[in-house]
């Protein structure tokens, strides 16, 4: 038998059937991701593995690195195949890391390809993978369509035009893709000469004077309603914290000025600054009825020495261990007393804040919406079986599993969206095993829905792409 078979994950013949009657036929919402929205316009073609599967995969380089493998193979300036040998080198030494079963689950579903990855079976894998993509169907529409996606939410700035999106739309593909707000570089007043830039280039986006703090309000009202134009629904934020400084839009535009005017920034005035600026765009949120998401706790750019050599996001983060209970309540009662909460989804990157997170969600129901504040899948270090399952257990233990809108890739690469049968593979294998153990109902019906709503019913209600 095959690693990677039609009950992988599957250990008993209710979880077999739950997954291959219910979860594996749900067309798939990937609300959370950051492909390139270019690569979908200009239908991308891949020629080989490594422009699919390897680059900017920093996943991978942690594994390589780890297993003793240069730089050079990883960003450096080794050949695209020669890279590709330095992962095959890496794999067998991967069991146990989730590496081992996304890279070989998509090898099989991309390619069809049964073998491990080794040394030995590298120069196969390889020429398998790009003769299939030369194929018509692989091109990154192709891969859309094959896996049956819905909708992609992209990760975008606001002071970047949406042509791509346009272009995708005007093209009238099967799947929709669509944009999501993250003005997250507007937060960093405290950057001087770049945070002027930006802010100017936010301006000629929006066609808004920037010269005054009202412009700068004025141009990020303005995008938020192209991106609502566009079929955008969602806003995103990437933080350490929440910041809970609250301030007047008079101080906020005081210390705009400040920094315009290229003097120095305190922590305690960038903190205020970021506070209005969260607070203002969660009531832009709530206006349009968007749902805004809240990616808390990573400790960014560990490694100074490869970060002047390589850039960021070259897979030196980890996860960070900030307290989030008490901001994180301040930002969320700060919006909820004005009426202005939108819907929101908190994710943790610490498992230790699975259960601040969960029941901090249910502080704020009121009543409007079903699950109207969700405690996100398990995000980055976590998107793993055993982070997968922390993530239910505390869910379900702290609020109410069946109106979860389920899992994501965050991923840049076309190769992800196997991320979502492996989630519902562990879904499907945990609720077989409650019902094993007399936890849950042993009812193919009951637990049936809830598999439905998870994988796919939920996330089409809550986020409103389809105006129901």
């Amino acid at each position: 038998m095959s690693f990677i078979h039609d009950d992988f994950l599957l250990a008993s013949p209710l979880a077999r059937r739950l997954y291959h009657e219910v979860a594996a036929v749900q067309p798939i919402i990937d609300y959370h991701s950051h492909l390139p929205p270019q690569d979908v316009a200009g239908d991308r073609r891949f020629g080989n593995l490594f422009e699919i599967w390897l680059a900017g995969d920093h996943y991978k380089w942690r594994a390589m690195r780890s297993n003793g493998e240069a730089e050079h193979y990883c960003t450096g300036g080794a050949s695209p195949y020669e890279k590709f040998l330095a992962l095959a080198r890496t794999m067998p030494h991967c069991l146990r890391n989730p590496l081992y079963h996304w890279c070989h689950l998509e090898l099989k579903r991309y390619f069809g390809i049964d073998v491990l990855l080794n040394p030995e079976t590298a120069p196969q894998i390889w020429e398998q993978a790009e003769a299939r993509l030369a194929d018509a169907d692989r091109g990154a529409r192709g891969i859309l369509a094959d896996f049956k996606v819905e909708v992609v939410c992209t990760t975008d700035d606001p002071a970047d035009g949406l042509g791509h999106h346009q272009a995708i739309a005007d093209a009238g593909i099967g799947c929709r893709i669509l944009p999501t707000f993250r003005p997250d570089p507007l937060l960093k007043v405290e950057s001087g000469a770049v945070f002027s830039g930006y802010v100017e280039r936010l301006g000629a986006a929006a066609d808004v004077d920037v010269a005054t703090f009202r412009g700068v309000l004025g141009a990020l009202e303005k995008r938020h309603e192209a991106f609502h134009a566009m079929g955008g629904r969602l806003s995103d934020h990437g933080l350490p914290q929440v910041p809970c400084h609250f301030v007047n839009e008079a101080e906020a535009a005081r210390i705009y000025d400040k920094a315009r005017m290229g003097r120095a920034v305190s922590g305690e005035e960038q903190q205020q600054f970021a506070t209005f600026i969260l607070v203002h765009s969660g009531r832009l949120d709530a206006q349009k009825g968007w749902v805004k998401q809240l990616h808390l706790g990573p400790l960014r750019n560990n490694n100074s020495r490869q970060l002047r050599a390589l850039g960021p996001d070259a897979g030196f983060d980890s996860i960070g261990d900030w307290p989030q209970a008490q901001a994180l309540a301040r930002y969320l009662d700060y919006l909820d007393s004005d009426g202005c909460l939108p819907k929101t989804i908190l994710y943790n990157i610490n498992p230790a804040d699975n259960y601040v997170m969960g029941s901090m969600a249910g502080n704020f129901m009121d009543g409007s919406l079903a699950g109207k504040i969700q405690l996100g899948a398990g995000w980055w270090f976590l998107d793993q079986k055993e982070g997968m399952e922390w993530q239910i257990n505390a869910l379900s233990n702290l609020g109410l599993l069946s109106h979860w809108v389920g899992m994501l890739t965050d991923s840049r690469s076309f190769m992800s969206f196997p991320r979502h049968e492996y989630f519902r593979r562990i879904f499907c294998n945990l609720l077989a095993k409650d019902a094993a153990s007399g936890e849950v109902p042993d009812d193919f019906a009951v637990l049936g829905d809830l598999v439905q709503r998870v994988c796919y019913g939920n996330a089409r209600r809550f986020f409103g792409f389809y105006g129901e």
